[in-house]
Order: structure tokens, then C-alpha cells, then sequence
């Protein structure tokens, strides 16, 4: 209201700006409220948009809206990327629905859309949630190696690998197999991921 009485005219990346905020203060349904409204004023989203509000859902625990907001991404010709796909599979492990996330995640390789260590880890940790060991094992064993991604920054990489090895190591422990857990974390050792707290603390 404030740039229309101003006669500044929102575009875009306002409209992605303010999605974000609300998704930040745990407020998703004005964030649907914001990206409903922004066809009637002539704004048309972007992936950005869709990625914004996706993840608004999943922080507000709506993992049925963030998954409708996933599909529909096609029917308005945009391109669902690993953030759109990272975040909807976060959702389902918030909201208990491993088996959608795994679903989820074979559709990104059949769209051809490349899954990332933030996907793999939001699947390991949906799979931890409902104490399905076994997938979140054969999930780590799976994961693509990221070292040599251009751009990347070792300590991303060896954060989000302790990660992977935590939500693996919990499911473990979860569903009582300690000597998996701890040989887990014996073979933290052997990559850049260091055990650290949470990695003791789950496999005790």
C-alpha cells in the first residue's frame, strides 16, 4: 500500500522481498495471500517467487501447500529448481510424510533436475523423523559427490556432509541399531565431516 500511495510500482522482486519476509516471521499465509495477489496487479512470479513461498510453507509446518505449490510450478511455465524441490521434501519430513519425499526426490531425477546435498540431507532427515534407518542409509550411500562442484566452498560441503551423517546417525539410534550409529560415526572420519555433538549425542 505504502509504494502505491508513493506511485512507486511494485514489480518482481518487491513482491519476492515481502514473501520472504512473511515466511521468515512464520507467517505463511500471508505469504499465499501475497503471491495470489501479484497476477491482479500485473506481476507476474518467477522461480523465485515459487521458492519463496514454498519455503514459507515449510517453515509454517504446511507441507500440503508447499507440495501444491511444487506442482504447480509447470501449469505457469516455470521451472522447479533443487531449492524448490529441497524445500518441498523438507516440508514432508516436518509434516511425517517420508514416503511423499522420497517421491519427491525420484521425480527430480526423472525432470532432470538435479538433486543436492540440501535435498538428500531434507530426505535422510524425513526418513530419520519416522525412524526408517535403512532408507536414510541407502539415501547417504547415494548421494552424489559434490567436491568438485564449481563455486562450491569446502566448508558448505563438509557442513552439510556432518549433516547427512547426523540425520543418518539418529534414524539409527531411533530405531535402537547403536552399531550401525557408531559405525557411523566412524566413518565421518574418513571425509572432510567431523563428529561433533550432535553426532556423539545421537549415536549414544
Amino acid at each position: 500500500d505504502l509504494m502505491q500511495t508513493t506511485s512507486i510500482i511494485p514489480d518482481t522482486v518487491s513482491y519476492n522481498s515481502a514473501i520472504s519476509a512473511c515466511g521468515a516471521c512464520g507467517r505463511w499465509h500471508l505469504a499465499l495471500d501475497i503471491l495470489c495477489m501479484m497476477p491482479g496487479q500485473q506481476v507476474l512470479p518467477d522461480q523465485i517467487t515459487y521458492n519463496a513461498a514454498i519455503s514459507a510453507c515449510e517453515k509454517g509446518g504446511q507441507w500440503s501447500l508447499a507440495v501444491a505449490l511444487l506442482k504447480e510450478m509447470p501449469e505457469v511455465k516455470i521451472a522447479a529448481s533443487a531449492v524448490s524441490f529441497g524445500a518441498s521434501i523438507s516440508a514432508c519430513g516436518r509434516g511425517s510424510q517420508w514416503q511423499l519425499g522420497l517421491t519427491l526426490l525420484r521425480e527430480m531425477q526423472r525432470d532432470a533436475c538435479l538433486p543436492d546435498r540440501v535435498c538428500f540431507n531434507a530426505a535422510i532427515s524425513a526418513c530419520e523423523k519416522r525412524g526408517r534407518w535403512q532408507l536414510g542409509l541407502t539415501l547417504l550411500n547415494g548421494m552424489p559427490t559434490m567436491e568438485h562442484t564449481p563455486n562450491s566452498r569446502a566448508s558448505t560441503l563438509t557442513t552439510m556432509q556432518g549433516i547427512s551423517y547426523n540425520a543418518a546417525i539418529s534414524a539409527c539410534q531411533k530405531a535402537s541399531q547403536w552399531q550401525m550409529a557408531v559405525s557411523l560415526l566412524g566413518m565421518m572420519s574418513d571425509t572432510a565431516a567431523s563428529p561433533d555433538s550432535i553426532s556423539y549425542n545421537a549415536a549414544i
